[in-house]
């Protein structure tokens, strides 16, 4: 199956936000991830795809997942410099650039995330800094050539709100995520002359395989749940309507910024409370 393809019957409510868009969609792990999320919503708005899942591992999960989008899926482990080489020649072979790229891709050791920061080890912290951050680096200076062709390119990199407060069993992960929205800053500032728009998506906690490593995920949902000022949680449609806006001409006036999708919990500085009797 060749990179490009169209007419994919995919559910959701088309208006053509992304018709006759080209986009990569790095980080694809299983039905339930935000990159699959985010890929579904972009597709169903007429873009054409290229997906991207880290090793054969994943193979068997990300498969069914190309099929229903009627897309190519690539094995590229982002940690390693030849295989972001070979994913820009395989998309250099079919396309002549493209309008927006996805960054889903981050990583902590789980055993080291349950210790607290003072017991995470130097090349644990390395190691998750390297995947979470440095890799958005890596992959936007190698598709830079393909994104400069493009009207208005769009980078969008997901954050979590564990970036900004200290959230219980994030610990590495909330560093990292720092970080990354440092770096979005940063490189919005730096390719902004050249068209270039970097931004961020922070999501409320939802069910992912990523997220399964968080000690006492169920209760944090359940938390939110009762004191996002929308009393719910997110899920991944969420998540993907927002994308659009950051990879559309929509928001063709935003860049740098990064935009949470939480049903409003991070307002909230107190538990609601609820009246004596």
């Amino acid at each position: 199956m060749g990179l490009i393809s169209s007419g994919a019957c995919v559910k959701g409510a088309y208006m053509g936000l992304l018709q006759q868009k080209r986009g990569l969609v790095l980080g694809v792990a299983n039905e339930r991830s935000l990159a699959c999320a985010i890929a579904r919503a972009a597709r169903a708005e007429g873009a054409e795809l290229v997906i991207t899942y880290q090793s054969d591992r994943f193979a068997r999960f990300v498969a069914p997942i190309a099929e229903s989008l009627r897309c190519r899926a690539i094995a590229c482990d982002l940690g390693v410099d030849q295989q972001i080489e070979a994913l820009v020649q395989a998309l250099k072979a079919e396309w002549d650039s493209i309008d927006f790229v996805v960054h889903a891709v981050a990583f902590a050791d789980a055993q080291e995330m349950q210790g607290g920061l003072l017991k995470v080890s130097r090349s644990g912290f390395c190691q998750s800094l390297d995947a979470s951050v440095y890799s958005l680096i890596a992959i936007t200076r190698a598709l830079e050539p393909l994104l400069n062709g493009a009207a208005a390119p769009s980078i969008l990199t997901l954050s979590h709100e564990g970036s900004r407060r200290a959230v219980p069993g994030y610990c590495t992960m909330g560093v990292a995520k720092a970080a990354l929205e440092s770096t979005v800053r940063y490189l919005a500032a730096e390719l902004g002359p050249r068209g270039i728009r970097v931004n961020a998506l922070s999501p409320g906690p939802v069910k992912t395989l990523s997220a399964a490593a968080i000690r006492g995920l169920r209760t944090m949902l359940k938390h939110v749940a009762e004191q996002a000022p929308l009393r719910r949680n997110i899920d991944g449609e969420d998540v993907g309507r927002a994308a659009l806006y950051l990879l559309s001409d929509l928001g063709r006036a935003t860049t740098g910024e990064v935009i949470r999708v939480d049903n409003g919990y991070h307002l909230i500085g107190a538990p609601s409370l609820t009246e004596e009797a």
